[in-house]
């Protein structure tokens, strides 16, 4: 069974499956793992045995220039991964004030420019609204100083944007509360899989996993634990499993994915 808010996604999936003769075993449902529970009980499913969830941006979305998440692209300033949806980039570059846009672009992008690029954003869209994505990464390069760019050699909209898609699809603050449904959904011995491809979801990941793992608050000169607060998981992985040489030959995409497993608990 796969969950997806991208109703092109599934589509693009249950063809691929079709022409491997694997459709007919493969339930596709449209919608937010965040809904997972009430996903799967609607299907008639109560339990099952192991979850992957892979976070972010995809390949199919990228490389499809009218979705609007490339910056190498022009295209129309969307953003959406849920194109029902009626927020996209497009409302929020042109219609939130420049202090909005300045915290999502330092706390979705973790940009040093984020007031800089707000500025700029504010005062070009008094003479014409900012409907495609050249026109926003003609911005960030005006507002970002070629002698303060990143020396990596990415490209400078990278970050703002990742944090306007971030805010677009509400990608950051429901995660922690959604891993945990998942987790209540596993059958004891069932693994949690999630790939992350920037540092905003693997810190929550980790800190999730850690908590889960360890939740007792007691103070460390107790002997023994009395808060009562029991472990939900064990981690399979102390450190993110990553790419190696050879995939990255492969799928130069996966540079930046980090890979945690934790596996579910006996419940007492």
């Amino acid at each position: 069974m796969g969950i997806d808010r991208d109703q092109d996604a599934i589509q693009a999936a249950m063809a691929r499956l079709e022409s491997l003769n694997a459709d007919a075993r493969f339930m596709a449902l449209h919608g937010n793992f965040r809904d997972a529970k009430a996903l799967l009980a609607g299907a008639g499913i109560a339990r099952v045995d192991g979850i992957l969830v892979d976070l972010g941006v995809s390949s199919h979305q990228l490389d499809v220039r009218e979705r609007g998440f490339s910056y190498h692209d022009d295209a129309p300033l969307d953003m959406r991964m849920d194109v029902s949806q009626p927020l996209n980039a497009c409302v929020i570059v042109n219609t939130y004030s420049e202090d909005e846009l300045t915290r999502i672009i330092r706390d979705y992008g973790e940009e040093n420019w984020a007031r800089q690029i707000a500025r700029v954003i504010c005062d070009r869209r008094k003479n014409a609204p900012i409907e495609r994505t050249s026109q926003l990464v003609e911005i960030i390069d005006a507002a970002i100083p070629k002698k303060f760019r990143a020396k990596d050699g990415s490209h400078p909209a990278r970050r703002t944007f990742q944090a306007l898609r971030i805010a677009v699809n509400d990608e950051l603050d429901p995660l922690e509360p959604a891993l945990s449904d998942l987790v209540d959904l596993l059958n004891p011995g069932g693994r949690l899989c999630v790939i992350t491809f920037h540092s905003l979801e693997d810190r929550i990941v980790k800190n999730a996993f850690r908590t889960w793992a360890n939740p007792c608050t007691c103070p460390k000169s107790f002997p023994v634990c009395v808060c009562g607060k029991k472990p939900r998981i064990e981690l399979v992985t102390r450190k993110p499993i990553t790419a190696s040489e050879k995939e990255l030959a492969e799928n130069p995409r996966a540079r930046s994915a980090s890979l945690r497993v934790a596996e579910k608990l006996e419940e007492t």
